[in-house]
């Protein structure tokens, strides 16, 4: 399971502040607080702090802000391909871009994009008509993703499909149909994409947050979750994926399973 630092997002009160004071003391806390608590990556996103037109400088200052405080790779994460673009042009190392969904236009856009500066990249299962409600329907449009990746020379380990979780509180219906989909991505190429989610979307406004975030979190593990975007503060949810590490048999088990998964 690869973790994807969530908190340096304009979404937040305290980076939306850094962003508009230009103050590089929040995002170097959180980079180094994700980078202590297993982050793989570190989504960065401007939020809806600044206008499209500023978006790009305020990509490129968040992506070099993040780097220079530690040495981790950033999810790139934003609708404005200008904006993701001037993060990759001074992003250190390999980044990954979040995201294109089904949409021709946008797939041409963002992985051509990705080809050009050796990028990994998050395909979204919808297109403009939405997140489909199937699992099915989420597969056809990840079977998308899948044909123009290939198309674009982007190998499968650097193609991410998220199958696009709901809220419980509105869209409980679709909890199921994401972990079918889940089951069914594995099976679209050999070698697999990965694949990953938004794990907080599952929660919004609901009661019980980190609950419903980490119960929902193994159950996508079982059923074929490579990577998330989570909250790394969370300690419980990184305890539970060291406890499904040992139990779908991908660590070898010892008592101090836990303390270990932490020093790896």
């Amino acid at each position: 399971m690869q973790f994807i630092g969530e908190r340096i997002n304009g979404m937040f009160k305290d980076i939306r502040e850094a962003i508009l004071n230009k103050d590089p003391e929040p995002v170097r806390y959180w980079a180094k607080r994700q980078y202590e608590r297993y982050a793989a990556f570190l989504d960065v996103n401007t939020g809806l702090t600044v206008e499209a037109k500023d978006q790009s400088a305020v990509m490129e200052w968040l992506v070099k802000t993040a780097q220079e405080a530690v040495d981790l790779p950033c999810c790139i994460d934003s609708t404005n391909p200008d904006a993701i673009e001037a993060g990759l042009a001074v992003h250190k190392g390999k980044a990954l871009i979040n995201s294109t969904t089904a949409d021709q236009w946008k797939m041409d856009t963002f992985m051509s994009m990705a080809t050009k500066y050796g990028a990994a990249i998050i395909g979204l299962a919808m297109n403009e008509r939405g997140v489909p409600k199937s699992a099915a329907d989420r597969t056809a449009l990840a079977m998308e993703l899948v044909v123009n990746a290939d198309a674009n020379g982007i190998p499968m380990e650097d193609l991410y499909i998220d199958p696009l979780v709901l809220p419980a509180n509105v869209g409980q219906e679709h909890g199921p149909e994401v972990l079918g989909a889940l089951r069914q991505i594995k099976m679209l190429a050999d070698p697999s994409p990965r694949t990953t989610m938004g794990l907080s979307n599952i929660s919004q406004r609901c009661a019980n947050r980190r609950l419903l975030n980490r119960t929902f979190l193994i159950m996508s593990m079982a059923a074929g979750l490579d990577s998330a975007i989570v909250d790394l503060d969370d300690d419980e949810l990184i305890d539970a994926v060291a406890a499904a590490n040992i139990l779908l048999n991908k660590d070898i088990y010892c008592d101090s399973f836990t303390r270990t998964f932490r020093q790896r």
